[in-house]
């Protein structure tokens, strides 16, 4: 990967969202909503306190995160779509 974050932000890859609803109907492209889940691709070091000290990352690399609907900012890397989102944008992670 040619993109390393920096301070608090995070490279995210989109999980995609299920293709049938629970009573088996299939969901068409033009339908689907953005996956609100992703997995984290690349991590920065984390923020910095007013006096230096390193705030480390909560999350790190290959973890499975729930973040908001409109959160990050799209990009394109390596020819594949991935959001970057601050730490503070991630609701939580999946086990």
């Amino acid at each position: 990967m040619a993109f390393k974050p920096l301070h608090d932000r995070v490279l995210v890859r989109r999980v995609e969202g299920e293709e049938k609803t629970a009573g088996g109907l299939i969901i068409p492209d033009s339908a689907k909503e953005k996956p609100a889940e992703g997995i984290v691709v690349a991590c920065g070091e984390g923020a910095r306190k007013d006096n230096g000290e390193l705030i480390t990352m909560a999350v790190s690399d290959g973890d499975k995160i729930l973040f908001g609907k409109w959160s990050g900012t799209e990009v394109t890397v390596d020819g594949e779509e991935l959001l970057i989102m601050k730490e503070s944008d991630i609701l939580g992670v999946i086990s």
